[in-house]
């Protein structure tokens, strides 16, 4: 009976013992593994992601060097100005979010999503500017299609327009796909990638807030403005 009543406690004790071990190396360890999981690129990194990061960031206005898979001071200070630019934290360093924002899934990413009102919000506004894109410029060159998305934008930032994307949009006359309900046209993949494209930054536009087809407009008031550009069968103007 003696023997059986130490056996049991030497199998109890041993049981504790792997209790305890597990939690303290979760409790030291886990950090690290988490640490680990989440890939960030900075000063020094080198490779495809970087150059895809780089490729991205001067498509968009923010990067003026060579493409060359080297994160180096150019890509530095390039990182930052978009960090800035999109609210993120301003440190040079390409991590998750920044990632995200750039539209880069590097496949190292684990787990669910958190749905939160900034992302839905976010959802929402990249699918009404791509919807505006596809009433408006679907069948134009990929650049004119970001360009009509940055002109929506470029009037939120400007106090002649509302301050919003779907104050823009709807506002009364402002978009023939709106009148027509072209809006409503089938979505086509492009119009959701050029509504990204201009959410992040770039504007071939060159800063317009009003465009319009020569061939098309019945307006005699947008012919006096002064043109930006020419993309397609859009002029852009100020």
């Amino acid at each position: 009976m003696l023997g059986k009543f130490f056996e049991g406690r030497r199998k109890a004790l041993y049981a504790v013992v792997i209790i305890v071990t597990y939690m303290v190396t979760t409790f030291f360890f886990m950090p690290y593994q988490n640490a680990v999981n989440a890939v960030t690129y900075s000063y020094g990194s080198k490779g495809s992601v970087v150059r895809e990061i780089q490729t991205r960031l001067k498509r968009w206005g923010y990067y003026n060097a060579a493409v060359d898979g080297i994160y180096g001071y150019r890509t530095f200070t390039a990182v930052k100005a978009f960090q800035k630019k999109n609210g993120l934290k301003v440190d040079g360093v390409t991590g998750t979010q920044t990632l995200k924002a750039l539209g880069i899934n590097t496949g190292t990413a684990s787990g669910g999503s958190k749905t939160t009102a900034a992302n839905t919000t976010s959802d929402q506004n990249v699918m009404l500017l791509a919807r505006v894109i596809n009433g408006e410029a679907r069948g134009e060159p990929y650049e004119g299609q970001v360009a009509v998305g940055a002109v929506v934008l470029n009037r939120t930032r400007d106090s002649r327009f509302p301050n919003t994307i779907a104050g823009v949009v709807y506002q009364p006359g402002a978009f023939t796909a709106i009148v027509d309900g072209q809006i409503h046209a089938e979505m086509q993949q492009t119009s959701i990638n050029a509504a990204r494209d201009a959410l992040n930054g770039w504007d071939p536009s060159g800063g317009a807030v009003f465009y319009y087809n020569p061939a098309k407009t019945t307006n005699k008031w947008i012919w006096s403005r002064p043109v930006i550009k020419v993309i397609g069968k859009h002029k852009f103007c100020k």
